[in-house]
């Protein structure tokens, strides 16, 4: 199974692997969704570092976003097995809203997409709500493309694929 490195970067930003020290920013990102609940700081803080554990096992997981000058957390991006698999697993991304619009979920997706294609990974989902438009200008300047519409829990989903790029995909023993 291909590993992906615990830390990646980019001009702008500064991707590692999340854990319980991103509690208190990500009970932020929670409560800007209304019809998701967060949890207690400790519970959360506990779940965090539960995701890192799993993380480590399975050779991928969800990267805290920081801004590169000021280490600020600005959301997360990485690799869930998701409704894919750990094989192909599924991207994904979140940022807080002041901080939407202005490249990083394109720039991070894309560091995390190309390192998933380096550890050997031969291709990426992406399931994408129907109304969400910024998203899938996102995937589609990452190169996914529409594969298939689902219903889940009365919600339109576009799964969206993108391949490795070739000879950049290598398969690791």
């Amino acid at each position: 199974m291909p590993t992906m490195p615990a830390e990646l970067s980019t001009e702008r930003l500064r991707l590692r692997l999340r854990d319980g020290r991103d509690a208190e920013w990500n009970l932020r990102l929670i409560a800007e969704t209304p019809e998701r609940e967060p949890l207690p700081l400790d519970q959360e803080r506990a779940r965090l570092d539960a995701q890192r554990r799993a993380a480590d096992d399975a050779g991928f997981g969800l990267y805290a976003v920081e801004l590169a000058g000021s280490g600020e957390p600005i959301g997360y991006c990485g690799l869930i097995v998701g409704r894919a698999s750990a094989a192909q697993p599924e991207l994904a991304y979140e940022l807080l809203r002041g901080h939407v619009g202005s490249g990083y979920a394109t720039e991070a997706a894309a560091a995390v997409a190309d390192a998933a294609f380096e550890a050997g990974f031969p291709a990426l989902w992406a399931t994408v709500q129907r109304w969400n438009a910024p998203s899938f200008r996102v995937l589609e300047k990452l190169g996914f493309a529409p594969r298939r519409v689902t219903g889940e829990d009365g919600a339109v989903l576009v799964w969206m694929l993108r391949r490795a790029p070739r000879g950049r995909h290598r398969a690791r023993g």
